[in-house]
This record gives C-alpha cells, sequence and structure tokens, in this order.
C-alpha cells in the first residue's frame, strides 16, 4: 500500500532505526531528508541496497528545498521525525529548536498539503503523514499520578518539549482545517544502538569506559518511561498501517525507571562483563546541580497502541544489557562529534 516513503531526520537515532527496519523490504522506496547536523550520522541506516534507498541532505526549515522534494520523489507516507531533541541544548540555545521544530513542522505541514490536494482520489486516500512526538509535552507528573493519556492537557516545561508541543498543535490544527490525513505518536525515552553519544545511557557508558565521573542531576530520582528504540519503530509502523486518522497514539512500553537506577543497572553490567580490579564504575557517580525546569516523571499509557495490536518485546534488563553491549563492540562511536559535545551537563542557566 505505502510503495514510497519520505522519512525526514533518518539519520537521527529513531529515523535510522526506521530506515533499517523498513530497508528490508525491497518493495518499498525511501527517500531519507536530513539536514546532517551534528548528531546525524549515515552510518546508522545500514543500508544495503542502495537502489531502493536516498539520502538529500536538507533543512526542512527552508520551505523552497522541501516543496521540490514531494514534487520529485511523489510519497505515499511521511514520518517526520527531523528534530532537535536535547533538552539541555535547548536551554542554552533554544533558537534552533524554534527553527527546527516549529517552523521545519509547519513547512513540512504546508508543502505536504499542497501535495496532498493535486493528488487523484485514490492516493489522496492512502496518503499518511505521521508525526513523530515526545511525552515531555504532557509535562511532569506527580509520584502518584496516572500514566499520561493521549488526551491529556499539554503542559512543557521545556524550550525543547515547548517547540515539540508546538509542533503537535501545528498537526492538529492542519488536521482539523484542512483535513490533512495526519497521525500524532507520542513516545517515551528511546534507548538502543546507535544513539548520540549525548544522551544518559551512551553518556553514562562513555563516562565508565574513561572512568570520568558520571553526572546526575539532583538525586537522580527523575523517573523516566523506557523503551527500546526497535519496539517504538514496530509501533509506528503499525500506526501506519492501522492507525486511525485525526488520532492520537502514545507509545511507551511501561518501564520506569529512576535515572540514578538506570546509571546503576549500566554501572552493574559493566563491573559484570568488563571487571578492573579494586575498582566499581559506580563509584564514578557524581551527583551535580539540577538543571532548570527538570521535570520529575513521564509515564505512558499505551493502551490505544494496544488496541492496533501492539506490544513492546523487549524487558528492561535485556534491552540494557544489549545496549550496553553493542556500545562496547563499536566504541570508536562513543567519540562520535566529541569536540561537539564533551558530556557537559548545565547545572544552571
Amino acid at each position: 500500500m505505502y510503495n514510497k516513503i519520505l522519512i525526514t531526520g533518518g539519520c537521527g537515532f529513531i529515523g535510522s532505526c526506521l530506515i533499517r527496519s523498513l530497508s528490508k523490504n525491497n518493495d518499498i522506496e525511501i527517500l531519507n531528508i536530513d539536514n546532517l547536523t551534528y548528531a546525524a550520522n549515515i552510518n546508522a541506516t545500514q543500508v544495503t541496497n542502495k537502489t531502493n534507498y536516498q539520502l538529500i541532505k536538507a533543512d526542512i526549515s527552508k520551505s523552497n528545498e522541501i516543496k521540490d522534494i514531494f514534487t520529485n520523489f511523489q510519497p505515499d507516507a511521511v514520518f517526520h521525525l527531523a528534530a532537535e531533541t536535547h533538552v539541555d541544548r535547548s536551554i542554552d540555545g533554544p533558537s534552533s529548536f524554534i527553527e527546527t521544530n516549529i517552523l521545519g513542522t509547519y513547512n513540512l505541514l504546508n508543502e505536504s498539503l499542497s501535495y496532498w490536494k493535486n493528488l487523484d482520489t485514490k492516493n489522496k486516500k492512502n496518503f499518511r503523514f505521521i508525526h513523530i512526538s515526545t511525552d515531555e509535552v504532557y509535562g511532569s507528573l506527580g509520584q502518584n499520578d496516572q500514566p499520561f493519556i493521549e488526551d491529556n492537557n499539554y503542559k512543557p516545561n521545556s524550550p525543547y518539549s515547548a517547540s515539540k508541543a508546538s509542533a503537535d498543535h501545528l498537526v492538529r490544527a492542519w488536521y482539523q482545517t484542512y483535513k490533512l490525513p495526519l497521525i500524532i505518536t507520542n513516545t517515551s525515552n528511546n534507548y538502543g544502538p546507535w544513539q548520540f553519544p549525548e544522551k544518559l545511557i551512551p553518556l553514562t557508558i562513555n563516562k565508565c569506559l574513561k572512568r570520568e565521573k558520571i553526572p546526575v542531576f539532583g538525586d537522580g530520582k527523575q523517573i523516566r518511561d523506557w523503551i527500546r528504540v526497535e519496539d517504538h519503530v514496530k509501533g509506528l509502523l503499525q500506526v501506519l498501517d492501522k492507525g486511525i486518522i485525526g488520532e492520537k497514539y502514545n507509545i511507551g512500553s511501561n518501564c520506569e525507571i529512576e535515572n540514578i537506577e538506570v546509571i546503576n543497572s549500566i554501572c552493574n553490567i559493566l563491573n559484570e562483563i568488563l571487571p578492573l580490579k579494586n575498582f566499581s564504575y559506580n563509584e564514578l557517580i557524581n551527583f551535580v546541580e539540577d538543571r532548570p525546569g527538570h521535570d520529575f516523571r513521564y509515564a505512558i499509557d499505551s493502551s490505544k497502541m494496544k488496541e492496533l495490536g501492539w506490544k513492546p518485546i523487549f524487558s528492561w534488563e535485556e534491552g540494557i544489557k544489549d545496549t550496553v553491549e553493542w556500545y562496547l563492540n563499536n566504541k570508536n562511536y562513543l567519540n562520535l562529534n566529541e569536540k561537539k559535545y564533551s558530556g557537559e551537563r548545565l547545572g544552571k542557566l
């Protein structure tokens, strides 16, 4: 049904995993548009059949570039993953988050609408635009609050989450106003192979291997809902196949873990498979001043996804050990672009 799929941000962590999955089907033609910023990795797509895959460097905040891509490629579906995503960076410099996450999404919606309007009846009915967002748009939960459902109010607390919330609202408006066939997904913290080393899990692994201090915000008791990236991607493909136009779907794995527990899990795995005499990696943990607007807890209710026949496969224990082992076998990747990000954290503005 969907033979030509356009993916924005396909050289990013989640986008590259989606491409790895889709590229196994030789009947699907994939166009990856990515601005190839600091966090992009063209090797992460692992595409072996180059005949059904194309990468174009393009900036979604520039509408003329996007218009030409739609005209030339003629996609059946769009997965919009291109985004600036690092909360710490958004606190230090929010402008790029506004440009990419808000203006970029606006341009994609506008060009998608122009393209969709000119399709014939059959292709117009089949076209889908899947917008991938985050659970952070819902704000912070208390210890005993119920997990986020799709109807939760938006209460973003960082420039990053505010920019993603803005994008979500634009997507909803383009469906309500223009009936563009859109679906929004909101996911929790993804982890797994090929994640850029600025994120908590690869950052912690890298610090351990270098025997450097592992910075932990506040008391480390902040809770996140963790999902293995492959499980998330399977959920996205299920949404494309069975999702209802105009709906939102939360994709999480009901795996709530404190940040300090995540870090201790990694240290304990390394203590087991890469032991050092008279030394525990846990000794590297270093508590630092909390960052501004730090949300306490995220948790996702994925009941709507289960109605589509989706459920996560990876357990935390299996997923995190496999992830650590992958990074140990790909140590060079941990040092990628280290000059642009060496693991610093923003204790204060």
